[in-house]
């Protein structure tokens, strides 16, 4: 039945599908606003969508407002990298609801493809302010239930993972989205447990970026690459992810540059910015018990 409607309306099919799959809800002005179409001609849409897919929407007359039901299956095919990298850059094919809002994502990646209803789950718990039941599979303790409250979701330069308060170890964390299944939306979250409490990820440092001294025999070629001013490129980057950047850019974070190979063409200059910094076992060259200087 969808091939044998009009452009016009499976737009807006798809727009409450979305809204449903990523927002977890929407209200009927929403699609008013959104297309400039009228009210009747919004209902008729509503009527729909419900006719094609009854099972995954139910409307709370109080709120007026239409919730997803928890037997919720997309009446359209909404890729998940696709879907990240719009989101990640606030583009709308028209087919979607980006733009209306501002998601909680950074940086698209092409590497790996999260489940599109585990990102789907994350992302209605981080624009309502919820908490989330997971499966959670880690390499050093296995699968095990973990209740998070996320607040961003993030391309650290190889995967797609998302910052949350992590209730079982009372701190905030990465966790992979690839690793997580079974997601169930639970309570809302607590004192303490929102972005604004993630003092890593609130505090910004600044990253002094040079040539490496000892590996490059034309620094020029890395000042053009990076758009060097006088050798150098500063980066302000959040602390919790200044060990990915690091590691991406692979770049040499020993006092003395003394990481050997051609892979190493950047060298961290001011290594102090790094002090009381964790997640930095994975940039090259850094031990957490030597000084910095």
């Amino acid at each position: 039945m969808l091939e044998k409607l009009a452009f016009s309306q499976k737009q807006r099919l798809a727009y409450i599908d979305f809204c449903l799959l990523f927002k977890g809800s929407i209200y009927r002005q929403d699609l008013i606003k959104r297309f400039e179409v009228g009210l009747s001609a919004g209902s008729r849409d509503f009527n729909l969508y419900k006719e094609l897919a009854p099972q995954n929407l139910e409307y709370d007359v109080k709120q007026k407002r239409y919730f997803q039901t928890s037997e919720f299956k997309p009446l359209f095919d909404h890729d998940a990298k696709r879907s990240l990298i719009k989101l990640a850059n606030d583009i709308s094919d028209g087919f979607d609801a980006i733009g209306d809002l501002h998601f909680p994502v950074e940086a698209p990646s092409s590497l790996n493809v999260p489940d599109i209803f585990v990102v789907a789950k994350t992302v209605q718990a981080i624009l309502n302010e919820r908490a989330l039941e997971i499966n959670y599979t880690s390499l050093s303790s296995g699968s095990g239930k973990r209740e998070i409250v996320p607040h961003s979701i993030v391309d650290n330069g190889m995967r797609w993972h998302v910052r949350a308060f992590d209730r079982k170890t009372e701190s905030f964390r990465d966790f992979v989205l690839t690793r997580i299944s079974n997601v169930k939306l639970i309570g809302n979250f607590e004192f303490g447990e929102d972005s604004n409490s993630d003092t890593e990820w609130q505090r910004m440092i600044s990253l002094q970026l040079t040539p490496h001294p000892n590996n490059v025999k034309f620094p020029k070629a890395i000042e053009m690459d990076y758009a060097m001013k006088n050798g150098l490129l500063t980066i302000d980057v959040r602390a919790a992810m200044a060990g990915y950047l690091l590691r991406r850019w692979n770049v040499d974070c020993t006092e003395e540059a003394t990481l050997k190979g051609p892979e190493y063409q950047l060298w961290l200059r001011n290594r102090a910015s790094l002090m009381n910094t964790s997640n930095l076992a994975i940039a090259p060259g850094y031990e957490n018990n030597s000084p910095a200087r």
